[in-house]
């Protein structure tokens, strides 16, 4: 085939065919740009729907530690009040042996004293020396008028030898 345009022409249509070749390989940029664009937000998306998940995730776990741990603290706190309730009601069955020991002080006549006194938890025994009889009386009528005493018992034998006594009483608690 012979070429017979002018050299002209034939510079402008080899300008057309370079300015089609530019318009096609842009064409072909813009498309390329457009699909990575496309491409790279649709990762975006992924990648936002995986870390809302993982998210979501993290907090149950959380939610479930932090419920476990307070089960545990819960289960602690309830240990602790079981064994505050055990201690006092301990304290509370406990008998105030000082406040015996000055109660029975208060109530010994002038002249009478004690040489030996056990106290048990419910019962207390005392013995020891008394000048008279009436002494030895008016201290077992004051025992008996002692709301704190019950059951006061002098044996027989403290009566025959007044000067040792030995007595026996329950303490009401």
């Amino acid at each position: 085939m012979i070429n017979l345009l002018p050299s002209q022409e034939k510079q402008e249509l080899l300008q057309e065919e370079k300015y089609r070749l530019v318009l096609i390989l842009c064409c072909l940029v813009l498309i390329f740009l457009l699909s990575l664009s496309l491409i790279l937000l649709s990762l975006k998306i992924h990648i936002s729907g995986q870390s809302d998940s993982q998210r979501i995730l993290v907090r149950a776990t959380e939610k479930q530690f932090q419920s476990s741990q307070m089960q545990k603290l819960e289960t602690e706190i309830n240990l602790i009040n079981k064994n505050l309730a055990k201690l006092d009601s301990f304290y509370q069955n406990q008998v105030s042996f000082a406040g015996v020991l000055e109660k029975i002080s208060e109530i010994i006549p002038e002249g009478m004293y004690l040489t030996n006194l056990t106290l048990n938890k419910k019962e207390v025994s005392l013995s020891g020396f008394s000048p008279s009889r009436e002494i030895l009386f008016e201290f077992k009528k004051r025992l008996e008028e002692e709301p704190a005493f019950e059951e006061v018992y002098f044996p027989p034998a403290s009566w025959v030898t007044p000067k040792d006594f030995t007595a026996t009483f329950k303490l009401k608690i």
